[in-house]
């Protein structure tokens, strides 16, 4: 990876340069260092920083339970352990949603089948 700025990383990630700000802003992210003139860079560190958050997101996990986890380590190795619970806590929720999900699947897929074969008209 190389250094992107906000406009760069933006496009590669698919999330509004706002979004971006805002994450800075509430301690999602450290501090994005900048150029001279003023402009963000983000280094290969944040990228994968961001690469994970915006999977986790993806996955439904609030940023309220993100911030508590950037927070938890920046405290460094002493936060090893509520990190890793904090970790499988989320698995475990992501987890049951991929069994209602699977469940709802199911169940469309099955009433598709009844409008194709003909036995709901």
């Amino acid at each position: 990876m190389a250094e992107l700025t906000i406009t760069e990383v933006s496009n590669k990630y698919h999330i509004k340069p706002d979004t971006l700000r805002y994450y800075e802003r509430i301690g999602l992210i450290p501090k994005v260092p900048r150029r001279p003139n003023g402009n963000r860079y983000y280094n290969d560190g944040l990228q994968g920083w961001l690469e994970m958050i915006i999977c986790l997101r993806h996955s439904g996990v609030s940023i309220e339970t993100l911030v508590d986890y950037a927070h938890l380590l920046e405290q460094g190795d002493a936060t090893l352990d509520a990190r890793e619970e904090l970790l499988k806590e989320q698995l475990e929720l992501l987890e049951e949603k991929r069994a209602n999900l699977d469940r709802s699947i199911k169940r469309l897929q099955h009433k598709i089948s009844l409008y194709e074969t003909g036995e709901i008209k």
